[in-house]
């Protein structure tokens, strides 16, 4: 059965992320999901993949695992997402300690949506190359399995590298929270077989999309019905969101706007009623 969830950048211009969580669990929803930037450089050459000047919620929004942290603690069955965690400007010890943390305070509900992201500069402000940035969000996603899983974990790659460590909490969750790649490229498929157990694409899966991503996990020997398939900024709209279920995904991510509380709550009332159609 499909599921529907929100997101918004939660910042200190908005609702705050408790206010929302209890609001979207009240109205039966499934998710709730956040977004991550630690910072925006205030010079940069990397133009906004939006098109527009950069809004500037960019830089205001809240750590996501605090804000899901706060929202865990009011909230007991709505899953909570990053959308998503750039997880190339984070060490991979310290987050897998987060995830799993998260997840045990959540009693696993924590959806953990990864990329690589598209600011350059940011990324180089926390030492990151932007040149090898999916290499080395493999090899931390991989690193951050190991230590979910092991008792003695360790990882030997190009970019992270480290000894048996002993870490826990473990997850709630087998294996580890979910992982859901954000992307959208001719590469993106390989990627999500690999390491991921879900695709989160924005707005779409592009020309192909499904059947590539149905090769892609065939190639890995992996069923494509084990796959969780979101839809990031999914259309208020019920004829274009059942024709996304027809597609394939399996959980649709409306947008609510960076605007005041009670024009977030409207916003939010109206995509209840939408899911009330749908389910």
């Amino acid at each position: 059965m499909a599921e529907f969830g929100v997101q918004i950048f939660p910042t200190d211009q908005t609702i705050q992320p408790i206010a929302l969580a209890k609001a979207v669990e009240e109205r039966g929803l499934d998710s709730l999901f956040f977004p991550e930037h630690t910072h925006i450089p205030a010079s940069r050459a990397t133009p906004f993949p939006g098109g527009t000047d950069l809004p500037e919620w960019y830089w205001r929004t809240h750590d996501p695992f605090v804000a899901l942290t706060a929202a865990a603690a009011v909230t007991s069955t709505i899953k909570l997402g990053t959308g998503i965690c750039l997880v190339i400007e984070r060490d991979p010890i310290v987050l897998a300690k987060e995830c799993a943390s998260l997840d045990v305070i959540s009693e696993g509900r924590l959806i953990l949506g990864i990329g690589a992201g598209w600011n350059a500069e940011e990324m180089e402000n926390h030492g990151a190359s932007f040149k090898h940035r999916w290499k080395i969000v493999r090899e931390k996603v991989l690193a951050m399995k190991a230590i979910w899983t092991q008792d003695e974990a360790e990882f030997h790659g190009d970019f992270v590298d480290f000894d048996p460590i002993w870490s826990w909490p473990k997850p709630v969750q087998a294996g580890g929270p979910p992982i859901w790649l954000g992307a959208n490229s001719k590469w993106v498929f390989d990627r999500v077989a690999e390491y991921c157990d879900g695709w989160m694409p924005i707005g779409g899966s592009g020309s192909g999309g499904m059947e590539n991503m149905a090769n892609a996990m065939a190639a890995r020997g992996r069923d494509m019905q084990s796959l969780e398939i979101g839809l990031f900024g999914a259309p208020l709209d019920e004829a274009q969101a059942r024709s996304r279920l027809e597609q394939g995904f399996t959980h649709l991510v409306f947008g609510l706007p960076q605007s005041a509380p009670d024009a977030v709550l409207a916003r939010l009332d109206e995509i209840a009623a939408l899911v009330e159609k749908l389910r």
